[in-house]
């Protein structure tokens, strides 16, 4: 099928009819699913006749998990903790959902804080050369809203949790040499895991990497080439004295109206 019929691990459903199918190909052997539109929707009445729907394989009772070859083509998120839940069933879950925003995911996190279990996840737009364009808090709570429905039919959660979608703010976290190249001519702040030219902290222009692949940034004290792998962590430095930024320019951070409520999972039936 097409993108919006059906992929490797996930996809989107447009229609009852669609469902219908995917539902007799289910019983044909791939397993189980569950499908809910978004959280106000009961799973036990069965789906509405208006979509989106996601869909997922689930192994049938009892099978093993095995390693999917196909995850080797799976959507790279710059940074992924996911301790504690099979990564791969997760991402398959994630991205059809950013791919149908057209956004790209930046940062993906399970993580405890003081109300229990979270999912994070940051977006972007693809290539976007200013850190949050076009993130807008409707599209985080669009996300946020068809995402709970595709981890719940998924079913790669078993705990309540609650899941939060937003931008990774002006101040974004740098990951790969793309990102360097990508924000080139934007200030920055390097802390690197030994000292280079008297410093172990670094602040400046970046002027992407240069011939031989190091990243290239521009001090006080003129321009430094560094091999990427002596990088700890990297992330933009805004200029808060010059810029200002508030909610309403491109780049604030922003999160989905909805992230301090409790996404869980509906009560499975015995």
């Amino acid at each position: 099928m097409t993108p919006e019929g059906a992929g490797a691990g996930g996809g989107l459903i447009h229609n009852l009819q669609g469902f219908r199918r995917l539902q007799g190909c289910l019983r044909k052997g791939l397993g189980s699913v569950r499908v809910r539109a978004d959280n106000r929707v009961d799973p036990a009445r069965g789906p509405p006749s208006q979509g989106p729907f996601f869909f997922t394989r689930r192994p049938a009772p009892g099978a093993a998990i095995t390693r999917d070859p196909a995850s080797d083509n799976l959507m790279n998120i710059a940074h992924e903790q996911l301790k504690g839940l099979h990564r791969d069933r997760v991402i398959s879950a994630v991205e059809p959902v950013l791919r149908a925003h057209g956004v790209e995911g930046v940062e993906l996190c399970w993580r405890t804080d003081a109300g229990g279990r979270v999912l994070e996840l940051t977006v972007e737009r693809p290539d976007s050369k200013v850190p949050g364009a076009g993130i807008t808090i409707d599209l985080c709570s669009e996300i946020s809203r068809d995402l709970s429905a595709a981890l719940d039919v998924a079913d790669v959660i078993p705990q309540s949790y609650r899941l939060q979608v937003g931008s990774p703010g002006l101040e974004r976290s740098l990951y790969s040499a793309g990102d360097y190249v990508r924000f080139a001519g934007q200030n920055a702040r390097l802390k690197l895991r030994e000292v280079v030219d008297g410093q172990r902290v670094l602040h400046g222009t970046l002027h992407g990497l240069d011939d031989e692949g190091r990243v290239v940034i521009e001090t006080d004290r003129g321009e430094i080439g560094l091999e990427i792998d002596i990088i700890d962590s990297a992330r933009l430095q805004f200029d808060w004295k010059r810029g200002g930024a508030s909610a309403g320019k491109p780049g604030a951070r922003r999160q989905s109206a909805g992230s301090g409520q409790k996404a869980h999972k509906p009560e499975r039936s015995r």
